[in-house]
């Protein structure tokens, strides 16, 4: 069985103290990739480094989040845009809009977020989407770029079944973490009425740790719980939805070319 963690945040200071022994109980926990989205320029290196001493386990991603928009933002993408220049990437992102909390910098989100629509489409990489409080206007966005050739994924999906089936006619994928273990989120009714091929898994560890730790730091290996619970979910075993949930990775972030 193979598993992939397509959004771990593993290169922050939460990991400093054991990130190498986490690392080896997400392998021992079938967990042969994880996928690093990026923050800004406070984060970059540090990721660079997890990426560097983890080849072809940990794999680095290039943006800006949206929580991280500020009035610095043209020095923001510029430095984003020179990393891009210098190397690839596996992905855009994390990028998107987040309006829970703050609504001071929505114009300048959009901005942010469209600008690595364009690098998504020119490096013919995904995007990767934060949608926090703004499902409808990301699926928006997309939808106006959406031409044929834009690819990606909205990560910790947890909204409607009418969003989830938008994003699904988009082109795009739903990430699935341990928001799906959760006893009054809803997101098992609306998993359970959608085609688990439209599905990739994730943790954003060190966020939203599934059943049985919610509430404590969540860290890839965790990732089997949510994988247990898609199974139970779609009445399949364990390895089926390691197997799809993983193929799907696989083709959509093109990991042939990096593993």
């Amino acid at each position: 069985m193979k598993l992939i963690d397509t959004h771990c945040h593993i290169y922050s200071e939460e990991f400093d103290a054991d990130r190498g022994e986490m690392i080896t109980r997400a392998e021992s926990a079938a967990v042969k990739t994880m996928l690093m989205p990026a923050i800004d320029r406070s984060t970059n290196e540090a990721m660079f480094q997890v990426e560097k001493e983890h080849p072809g386990r940990c794999i680095s991603m290039m943006g800006l989040h949206p929580c991280s928009v500020r009035e610095t933002l043209s020095d923001e993408l510029g430095i984003v845009q020179k990393n891009f220049e210098e190397r690839r990437f596996v992905a855009a992102g994390e990028t998107g809009l987040d309006f829970y909390w703050d609504l001071s910098f929505v114009d300048q989100q959009k901005q942010a977020f469209q600008q690595q629509i364009e690098w998504a489409l020119h490096y013919d990489i995904p995007v990767v989407i934060h949608s926090r409080n703004s499902t409808d206007e990301c699926i928006e966005m997309i939808g106006q770029n959406q031409k044929g050739k834009l690819k990606g994924v909205f990560h910790c999906f947890s909204s409607s079944l009418e969003q989830a089936k938008k994003i699904i006619d988009l082109g795009f994928y739903l990430g699935i973490g341990g928001v799906l273990t959760f006893k009054n989120s809803g997101l098992d009714a609306v998993v359970e009425q959608i085609d688990i091929d439209k599905m990739i898994l994730e943790t954003d560890a060190p966020y939203l740790a599934p059943v049985p730790f919610r509430g404590k730091r969540n860290e890839c290996s965790y990732i089997k719980f949510v994988a247990e619970k898609l199974a139970e979910i779609k009445k399949i075993s364990v390895e089926e939805v390691a197997n799809i949930t993983t193929a799907n990775a696989e083709k959509l972030f093109q990991l042939e070319n990096w593993i």
